[in-house]
Formats: structure tokens, C-alpha cells, sequence
């Protein structure tokens, strides 16, 4: 499934032949998604106004651009303004239908991988459900005093009223430009930043014509893999114990090299192992007897640590700071948003 995914990413990188010989889906899916916007934008089906504000960050390309760093940074943002933010979620690769809510406990294989990382490293609440208007309201039964929520991935959730958006794009861009499955692209590129927007470049420049604001990304800190599970603060020299050690790094994102050049831009040498994004550990990718493996946090919330035998896991968390312009247009944006009713 990985080497598929690699294969799918090069493809539309490129107008290529086999990229060209699948314009006519692209033309049907196109129909289709601009028939389903334009229900929702005639009244032809309901969209839900809650009584909180809404944040919803999303992508048009295909794949992780950087959503969950992104919703980790508002939410650090939205609380050092005295506000009291949860996260709804869809979910993806959970068997949940929901609404449900996510602990610390919670089985990946239950909430999904990505909402259970939300909620270890944000500790705020955290739902996650199909229908995500009916998860707004679950959430606001159990916890009354949110005054924010932040939408993961609802980007063509229409039925979900939005105060405010954030268009997350990586390094790829929108590829070749093309809609699924000739392209990338959930939905065209707009020509101008859509009404209540906010582009965010999970890159050190911007990589589409819209205007939006940059992000600095680094290695932040690595600790092994049962204390991570347990929330001890990391240790300090983990990374000069890495250093020199023959070392297998192992992503299961949609990204890989991604995760692999922030290692090296640390410093560390080591053999790669990229998964297919969402891999569920169900067995452990790496051969008996490997001493020293990293892996994201993605990874680290489907692997019990009882699990893993004599190999030393380590854990990598990310250092994703947006430009402080990015947090003061949200700000403003959700400011000038009607109030919820």
C-alpha cells in the first residue's frame, strides 16, 4: 500500500499519459462535487448553525498536507487568548460511527489514529463521528463551556456552518493541477483566498499563487516509547544517545520523506521504512532483533509498548510553529464572525 501511494503521488506530479487517460473521471468527479457545493449553497439540503463558533482546517490535495499540526497550533493559539477550544474529528481509519468521545485510553482502532494523537497532545476534548454537526452537539452536551471548535478535515463537511477556515497546502502544492483521480485535487484551486479563509503553507514558502502564511518545522523532542505513552517530560540528551547508533526510522503518514528529512536535518543517520499512511501495527513492520527504531506520533499511538520486546522505541514529536501572522488573522476572523446563537 505504500509503494502504491508513492506510485499514486508521482503520478500526479505530472500530466502524464496515464494522468491524461484519466480526465474524464476527472471531469465526472468534478460534476459531481460542484453539484453536491451547489445543493448546499441553494438550500436544496440543510446547513446547521451551532451554537459555538467554528474552525474548520482542511485540505484540496489528496493526502496529509498537515492538518493535525495545524489544529495543534490553534489550539495552543486559541487558548493563550482565554478561549476554551475542543476538536471534532471524522475519524478516519476508526471503526467508530460516533459520536463518541476520545480518552487517553482510547483505541486507535476505535477513534482513528489522528483524533486519539489530538487528544494526547492537546488535552482538550476531543469527538469524532460521521455525521461531525451531530458530533459538535454531543460534545457541547458533555462539555457546556467550549466556546470553539475546531474541525479536523471538514473541509467538504458543507452541512457544517464555519466561521472560519484554514486551506492547508505541504511542498507538493496541488501537483499537477488536476482533480481526482487524473490530480490531486478534492476541489479546484480557487483563483482568490475564498471568503473567511486562511491559507497555511506547511513549507518554508508559499507553493500555490494564493496568499497565506509559511510554517517553521523541526525535530522538537524525542523520548522513549513507554514513557511517552505515560506523558513523562522527554530527556534531554535522547537525541545525542541517537546520534552514531544504527537506527531504522519508520512513518506510517502520507509523507514519509517528510518525517525522514526532519531526522536528518537533526542530524541522525539511519535506514528508512515508510508505511502506508494510517498503518495499523497489527504486526510490527521491522525485522526480529532491530535495536533502535524512531517513529512519528502518529505511529507511537498504535503501538503498545508491552508489545515491541527488546527493541528501543523512540518517539519524535514535531516543532510546527506558524508565522504569528497566521494566529492574528484567525484571530481577527473569528472576531468578526456572527455571533453563535
Amino acid at each position: 500500500m505504500a509503494a502504491w501511494a508513492r506510485r499514486w503521488q508521482r503520478l500526479w506530479s505530472r500530466r502524464g499519459l496515464v494522468a491524461c487517460s484519466l480526465l474524464p473521471l476527472a471531469a465526472l468527479y468534478g460534476a459531481v462535487s460542484a453539484l453536491h457545493r451547489w445543493m448546499y449553497r441553494s438550500g436544496l439540503r440543510g446547513v446547521e448553525r451551532l451554537p459555538v463558533r467554528v474552525i474548520v482546517v482542511g485540505n484540496l490535495i489528496a493526502g496529509g498536507a498537515g492538518k493535525t499540526p495545524t489544529v495543534l497550533a490553534l489550539i495552543r493559539s486559541l487558548q493563550s487568548h482565554g478561549l476554551r477550544p475542543a476538536i471534532v474529528s471524522r475519524g478516519y481509519g476508526g471503526n467508530a460511527d460516533g459520536p463518541i468521545e476520545v480518552q487517553p485510553a482510547t483505541s486507535a482502532q476505535v477513534s482513528g489514529d489522528e483524533p486519539l494523537l489530538l487528544r494526547r497532545r492537546s488535552g482538550v476534548p476531543v469527538f469524532v463521528g460521521r455525521d461531525r454537526v451531530a458530533a459538535v452537539r454531543a460534545l457541547l452536551r458533555k462539555h457546556p463551556s467550549t466556546d470553539v471548535v475546531v474541525a479536523d478535515d471538514g473541509l467538504q463537511h458543507h452541512r457544517l456552518t464555519r466561521d472560519v477556515q484554514v486551506l492547508v497546502f505541504d511542498e507538493r502544492g496541488v501537483g499537477n493541477g488536476w482533480l481526482l483521480p487524473a490530480g490531486p485535487l478534492r476541489e479546484a484551486l480557487p483563483t482568490t483566498v475564498p471568503p473567511r479563509s486562511v491559507v497555511l503553507y506547511n513549507a518554508d514558502r508559499p507553493t500555490t499563487p494564493l496568499p497565506g502564511w509559511t510554517t517553521s518545522r523541526r525535530l522538537g523532542s524525542i523520548s522513549e516509547l513507554a514513557d511517552w505513552w505515560l506523558g513523562s517530560p522527554p530527556k534531554a540528551d535522547s537525541l545525542q544517545d541517537l546520534q552514531g547508533r544504527p537506527l531504522l526510522a519508520v512513518a506510517g503518514t502520507a509523507c514519509p520523506q517528510r518525517f525522514f528529512a526532519m531526522l536528518r536535518a537533526a542530524g541522525l543517520s539511519f535506514d528508512e521504512l515508510p508505511l502506508a499512511d494510517h498503518f495499523d501495527y497489527a504486526q510490527l513492520p521491522w525485522p526480529g532483533g532491530t535495536g533502535d527504531v524512531i517513529v512519528t506520533e502518529k505511529d507511537a499511538v498504535k503501538l503498545d509498548p508491552s508489545r515491541i520486546g527488546k527493541t528501543r522505541v523512540w518517539v519524535a514529536a514535531l516543532d510546527f510553529v506558524p508565522d504569528p501572522g497566521f494566529d492574528a488573522e484567525v484571530m481577527r476572523r473569528l472576531e468578526d464572525s456572527p455571533a453563535p446563537t
